[in-house]
């Protein structure tokens, strides 16, 4: 039975009331959301698919592999790591879509299978037309020439042996910790002296690289697995080799706040080193594994509802982005390098200045992240500057950011900044940046115990004629610049005064939290910002309602809150044109008559990873319009952004920056065809058919003048070329 058929028929035994084909059954049914696990594989899916598109160069697509594997390495770790949590403690909690967790387990592991045999045959594909273009992965058994062969010897006797510590499986040794993600090798030998059979264990030690460049004119890489394997004899002489079998594993790796943890600090701390220690959740074995060794591992692993995931193929998929980093310029991207922006080159580099002329919106990585350290280097060394607050969710390991903060401590100026420790994956190095900060004499906060503080806001206030001006930075991404090079996000500069007013408040209630009980312009999660979106989607029923023109876009990474997907579906059934564009997933089912047949959901997969959130609502007119209520926010349609996280929605009301963002930004978004897959009502994704004029937004930001500047200083007077919509061909 597909999707539409279940939607209509479903058993009426669940609600006792009328036939459920009824528009009023439909809106109550389960099976009016995509699963949560579901939709976020099928994101996952469309990023594989990328790994085979021919308009890609070649070790662009490799990488696209890499990224899928790291994807569901992740998901795994902590989603269906999080199901097997509620298994464990007997929570039948249901699912919107009406799963138990054990079902749910069950229908994403044989998803996960699917997509890992898909891996496999990408990367068979993919290895041979490496090898095709010059760049070749040798296997263990892979003959090489004379000198190559003895420079890997001469590696793994110099560089590896060292490292590497061989451990008989027996009962005088006990079984040695596996970390998360680890990798190993099981060899099964004979002793020559006596005969006896001996099972030899190998781990691989995380400082090893995962994947070995030879050297030589032709590119040559082998895994670190296969040249451990390579040199058995070396490894262990007196030995007869029998066999072997590489494995990897994966750990639970979600870290539960307690509410009442006393000491957050110290509470991370001692969590990251539990996660460390995670019950295992998938084992992937690697060739043919002896039965009496796999048992050993399911056994000392301590495995019961695990997934075990075999393969002749490779294990690990994230490490071949090693290989991507081969030097051979035409089997990438062109390079690109993103633009300064204009208005403030216009400035003499001024950033201030700028901004108190007129409000700035610089789309990244189009536009290079630079103005956004530049704003708080400026302020680091600006005499008027008297403090700056700043919130960090993820900042990466080299972050000129933090160095800018330390830098105004340093001067003598007042810095805060609230620093997110439960950013995942990221709690380590955050801790990192918190030590740091307070040595310098930052003030730093950690936020709410139960809440993430995701609102991506910087703050700073300079004394201008005899009294203070705040001037704002607020983004949808984070303070990061290597993701920055390859997130598209929008920064927004403002020295508006109620801007200002509000960002004080926002930061009061992260570190004091005092509630703000009025706002001029911000609406904050989990205080209004659900509120905020209610009561636009409401004004655009009542505008359809009232035969006036009614329309709702949006851009958003995930929307699976399912009492916004219902707001919106009302806003359907009473009319309401809907645009959607959800990157990743998505629990909203379109094109369903009766429940949301005016809604149209797409997803844009390419170079640049699509991450901006934006709200429009047309306001009576036909979208895009000058009228439109235009947001831009940190937060997408979760129920965890909504309500467990603070988060910031800020309306855009300046009228140059609200033309940028709406008749440029989002309407690229919407007019994509290149790089765009449609969202089918029974789940499927479908790339966009050919078109008459294909178009692609990252080409057209990447050719095209600067959106934050005037654009005349740049390819020879050129301005933004006026993107157009013909009325019911998005």
């Amino acid at each position: 039975m597909n999707t539409m058929d279940m939607l209509s028929t479903t058993d009426t035994a669940e609600s006792g009331t009328q036939a459920t084909g009824e528009t009023e059954d439909l809106a109550t049914l389960p099976s009016r959301y995509f699963n949560r696990e579901l939709s976020w594989l099928a994101f996952n899916e469309r990023v594989l698919a990328e790994a085979c598109n021919p308009n890609y160069p070649l070790l662009e697509r490799l990488r696209f592999l890499s990224i899928s594997g790291n994807n569901i390495d992740e998901f795994l770790m902590v989603r269906v790591a999080g199901f097997h949590a509620q298994v464990r403690r007997q929570i039948e909690e249901i699912s919107m879509d009406g799963l138990t967790p054990s079902q749910a387990i069950a229908l994403t592991h044989e998803k996960v299978m699917e997509l890992e045999q898909i891996q496999q045959d990408t990367w068979t594909a993919l290895k041979t037309q490496l090898a095709d273009a010059g760049i070749t992965v040798v296997g263990e058994d892979d003959k090489l020439d004379r000198e190559r062969e003895k420079w890997l010897r001469e590696y793994f006797i110099e560089q590896v042996m060292p490292v590497i510590t061989p451990q008989a499986i027996d009962p005088a040794h006990p079984f040695p910790f596996v970390a998360n993600q680890g990798i190993g090798v099981l060899f099964s030998l004979t002793r020559e002296a006596d005969e006896a059979p001996v099972m030899e264990m190998v781990l691989i030690p995380a400082p090893l690289p995962r994947f070995v460049r030879i050297p030589g004119d032709e590119a040559a890489w082998i895994s670190i697995e296969d040249l451990i394997c390579r040199n058995t004899a070396e490894l262990f002489p007196g030995f007869r080799f029998n066999g072997h079998g590489v494995f990897r594993i994966l750990r639970d790796s979600d870290i539960e706040i307690e509410e009442d943890a006393e000491d957050l600090v110290r509470y991370f701390r001692t969590a990251i080193q539990r996660r460390r220690r995670g019950l295992v959740i998938v084992l992937q074995l690697q060739g043919r594994f002896d039965p009496a060794a796999e048992e050993i591992l399911r056994t000392q692993l301590g495995l019961d509802k695990a997934l075990i995931m075999k393969t002749d193929g490779i294990i690990g998929f994230s490490g071949l982005s090693a290989i991507c980093d081969e030097d051979r310029p035409e089997l990438k991207f062109e390079p690109y390098t993103p633009r300064y922006p204009e208005r403030i080159l216009e400035h003499d580099g001024d950033i201030f200045a700028a901004i108190r002329e007129k409000d700035i919106v610089v789309q990244h990585p189009y536009e290079s992240f630079e103005v956004v350290i530049d704003f708080l280097r400026q302020a680091a060394i600006d005499p008027d500057v008297v403090a700056i607050k700043q919130t960090l969710y993820r900042a990466g390991k080299q972050s000129a950011i933090i160095s800018a903060l330390i830098q105004a401590a340093e001067q003598g100026k007042s810095v805060t900044a609230v620093v997110e420790l439960k950013a995942r994956f990221d709690e380590e190095q955050n801790l990192l940046w918190a030590s740091q900060l307070e040595r310098a004499g930052v003030q730093v906060i950690y936020g709410f115990v139960d809440w993430k503080t995701h609102a991506k806001v910087s703050a700073v206030v300079r004394r201008e004629n005899g009294s203070y001006r705040t001037y704002c930075h607020f983004g949808t991404g984070n303070y990061h610049p290597i993701t920055a090079r390859i997130y598209t996000d929008l920064s927004y500069f403002t020295a508006e005064p109620a801007a200002g007013r509000d960002v004080v408040r926002l930061f009061n209630f992260i570190t004091g939290y005092v509630e703000p009980k009025s706002l001029d312009m911000l609406s904050i999660s989990p205080i209004s910002l659900r509120s905020t979106l209610n009561e636009c989607i409401d004004a655009e029923i009542a505008n359809a309602e009232a035969g006036k023109p009614a329309a709702i876009w949006a851009k958003l990474n995930s929307l699976t809150d399912p009492d916004l997907i219902d707001r919106l579906y009302a806003a359907s059934r009473a009319g309401v044109d809907i645009d959607l564009v959800v990157r990743g997933i998505c629990c909203l089912r379109p094109g369903v008559p009766g429940l949301s047949e005016n809604i149209a959901v797409k997803s844009v997969i390419g170079r640049f990873l699509e991450h901006a959130r934006i709200w429009a609502f047309a306001n009576g007119a036909y979208l895009p319009n000058r009228r439109a209520r235009l947001f831009i926010t940190s937060a997408d349609g979760m129920s965890r952004n909504l309500d467990r996280r603070v988060e910031v929605l800020l309306p855009i009301r300046n009228k140059t920056v609200h033309d940028q963002v709406l008749d440029q930004v989002m309407l690229a978004n919407l007019l994509d065809s290149e790089q765009s897959w449609d969202l089918a009502p029974d789940g499927t994704y479908d790339r966009v058919g050919d078109v008459d004029n294909p178009f692609n937004l990252h080409r057209y930001f990447m050719t095209n003048p600067s959106l934050s500047g005037r654009g005349a200083a740049l390819d020879s007077g050129r301005k933004v070329p006026k993107l157009s919509l013909r009325r019911g061909n998005i």
